[in-house]
């Protein structure tokens, strides 16, 4: 199924959760000297206008990227979010949304590699076309691109990801976010982290997912703790009431596997705020979790008792 695009949602909710998180997990990594890969296994378009096109037709940025614009009381993670999306915007006018790839190659090192896979093909095209601007503009300003520090493919990042762990250093960020349009995505994601877990059991993986209605979407999280993993972490955010026919996005997640000690401490003292600007009703909420190995039936019952 290739229909979904990003564009209509980008800047969302959603987005400010799944980018902060994802920039915090990279700067964390390059803390180390030694180069890290980061995987985008569902890349999309890699930069979203916001003024025409898909982005412009629900404007959902409005009640995402758009409510911190202005906002002189951000957190340190999250104001790190919002420069970087207005060093796409340096007329100060929010025109550009960046998606993933862009947040990934802003925030990396040179000597770090970035590897993007698209399966839409005019999404992908976007994507190869971006970057080749981002080259271009790197040449301009004399900085030297080191190997082939960015790569894009048109292909199945579920797939494709095998080939490519682990990686080279051994350390890495692998990012999973399908449009979950077709709901086989939620089997896909389950069985391609077993599989990359096997071959790079020290990566992290950063796994985003809505929560819906959807059986499969409100399973998922469980299914994921079931995984033997070294650590985890779980984060929703949710900013409205569900509306009656469940349309709507009004909640997604996070779940990171392997995440740095600096993660949860960050959210704990984030999500309150970000539920303060972005909530709309009294139903706006967060949930946090973490653990070690997997969780068990039995073990989720004791937990419980």
């Amino acid at each position: 199924m290739l229909s979904y695009r990003h564009a209509f949602h980008a800047g969302n909710h959603a987005d400010v959760l799944k980018h902060t998180v994802a920039i915090q997990l990279m700067r964390y990594l390059g803390q180390k000297e030694a180069p890290y890969m980061v995987i985008d296994t569902h890349a999309g378009a890699g930069v979203y206008a916001l003024d025409g096109g898909y982005a412009s037709k629900n404007a959902e940025f409005e009640s995402g990227i758009a409510r911190l614009w202005d906002r002189k009381d951000l957190p340190e993670a999250l104001a790190d979010y919002v420069n970087l999306v207005k060093g796409l915007n340096p007329s100060g006018k929010m025109r550009y949304y960046p998606g993933s790839p862009y947040c990934a190659d802003q925030t990396m090192r040179q000597q770090d590699r970035l590897r993007l896979f698209e399966l839409h093909p005019s999404e992908s095209k976007i994507l190869a076309d971006n970057f080749r601007k981002l080259e271009a503009h790197a040449a301009e300003q004399g900085v030297r691109q080191h190997g082939k520090r960015v790569m894009v493919q048109r292909a199945d990042g579920f797939q494709s990801l095998k080939a490519l762990l682990p990686p080279p250093s051994r350390r890495g960020l692998i990012l999973i976010d399908p449009p979950y349009e077709d709901k086989r995505d939620y089997q896909h994601v389950k069985d391609t982290l077993q599989d990359a877990l096997l071959r790079f059991p020290t990566g992290t993986y950063a796994i985003w997912y809505p929560v819906l209605n959807r059986m499969e979407s409100r399973q998922l999280p469980d299914k994921l703790k079931k995984l033997a993993v070294g650590s985890w972490l779980n984060v929703t955010l949710s900013v409205t009431t569900p509306s009656p026919d469940g349309f709507g996005l009004h909640s997604s997640g996070m779940y990171v596997i392997n995440p740095p000690y600096t993660l949860e401490p960050m959210l704990r003292s984030l999500m309150p705020y970000l539920v303060k600007v972005l909530g709309t009703d009294p139903d706006a909420g967060f949930t946090l979790e973490s653990g070690n190995g997997p969780v068990t039936a039995a073990a989720r019952k004791q937990r419980t008792e």
